[in-house]
């Protein structure tokens, strides 16, 4: 692959990241060698990657599809492929060859050994051998699929857990709160919720927004996820314990099924629920009834969902997500005490409201297919949160090292 040209449609976080490794490792990159436009890229380039936001997509390809050098492969960064793929079939000559990638990780982690998509849509094994010699260098391991199994696993991993955090960080915010300044919110299962949180917020409003909006069971999850708080919540109003009891014993039962059937190993070590917090942790955490957890798991069994199906695409962040809701859901005492709290316990009955409307929110957003919407409401919670960032980011990066590191023993 002497004088194999790779070249970078789109210079986002993902892009500068790709562009870097890709020109230590000694291939020609052009956008380090920055071109007048994306014409001269796809003229230039044996492979082109095109790193723009899912929602314009679209527009990008059909304005520098028509230059694309004769024989070349060509591929997308987004993490919805649908509209991706659709976008490649209407606009590039027959003669390109298709082949999509998905790096299931931020720009500021670690890619080795983390899960990398190769989408071999329109194109020869020759064509997928040369996209594996470019990307090897990432040190990622090669998860192969279609892209309608992409987009389902990621919706499947990604939209509820979202949806859960957006919704904390929204409710937090209504309430002028700071959760790690509060004792009832430091420690334990407090510790990676809020992390999470701050993590989600700290990224572009974007990257949650086309996963969202543009994949279809993204936003049918979304819509439950919703439909599951409203209906816990009016259980916890009602005062009604045996209803929240048996709902939430037959979630847990259909997502990780009887206790004899659980790995002795949990994905989530409890030493790193303690171990990392923004605040000052107390004697007694006060009990919580971790609302976005418990419908995070009705929203996965009313859709017949069970998260473990994808561990093959599991990245840091998926087993934290995941892993301290099997934390709630497989300590008996700790759910038994949260489903107590949340029919006589009103300490978070205001934070529980809000996190309801929140959660409604972003459905109607996602519904309504509005972007503006979505960015709107992101931008404002993540200025209210921005001036932590940088804190959360070291303590959130830590826990995340703690959890490689748990892999690995």
């Amino acid at each position: 692959m002497e004088n194999f040209v790779v070249g970078l449609i789109g210079m986002g976080d993902m892009g500068k990241m790709y562009a870097e490794r890709l020109s230590a490792a000694g291939w020609s990159i052009k956008n380090i060698e920055i071109c007048r436009n994306g014409h001269y890229v796809s003229r230039a380039s044996d492979y082109i990657i095109y790193g723009v936001e899912a929602a314009v997509i679209d527009p990008v390809i059909a304005q520098y599809a028509p230059s694309t050098k004769m024989g070349a492969i060509v591929g997308g960064q987004t993490s919805c492929k649908s509209p991706e793929i659709k976008a490649f079939e209407a606009h590039l000559p027959s003669d390109v060859s298709i082949i999509s990638c998905h790096s299931l990780h931020g720009p500021n982690i670690d890619p080795y050994n983390q899960p990398l998509v190769l989408i071999q849509h329109r194109a020869p094994d020759e064509a997928l051998h040369k996209v594996e010699a470019v990307l090897s260098c990432l040190r990622s391991k090669f998860v192969y699929l279609s892209a309608q199994e992409h987009d389902r696993i990621t919706a499947d991993t990604q939209a509820v857990t979202h949806a859960a955090f957006l919704s904390m960080g929204k409710a937090w915010h209504a309430n002028k709160q700071f959760p790690w300044e509060l004792s009832r919110y430091v420690g334990g299962i407090e510790n990676v919720k809020v992390n999470l949180m701050l993590r989600i917020y700290s990224q572009k409003w974007h990257v949650y927004a086309g996963l969202a909006i543009l994949n279809p069971e993204a936003r049918e999850q979304i819509s439950q996820y919703a439909r599951s708080v409203t209906e816990m919540y009016k259980l916890m109003l009602e005062g009604n314990l045996e209803g929240l009891r048996d709902r939430v014993y037959s979630a847990r039962d259909k997502v990780f099924g009887p206790s004899t059937t659980w790995d002795k190993r949990p994905l989530l070590e409890p030493s790193i629920l303690s171990s990392f917090s923004l605040g000052v942790p107390t004697d007694e955490p006060r009990p919580n009834n971790h609302l976005s957890l418990l419908a995070m798991v009705d929203c996965w069994a009313a859709l017949n969902i069970v998260p473990y199906d994808h561990m093959l695409c599991s990245t840091p962040l998926f087993r934290l997500r995941l892993g301290v809701t099997e934390y709630l859901f497989r300590n008996q005492d700790v759910l038994d005490a949260a489903i107590k709290t949340a029919i006589e316990d009103k300490t978070y009955r205001s934070d529980d409201l809000e996190f309801t409307f929140a959660a409604r929110g972003w459905a109607d957003a996602v519904s309504l297919g509005h972007f503006k919407s979505w960015e709107k409401r992101f931008v404002s919670t993540q200025k209210f949160f921005e001036p932590r960032f940088e804190e959360a980011k070291v303590v959130g990066n830590q826990m995340i090292k703690k959890v490689l590191e748990s892999l690995k023993e």
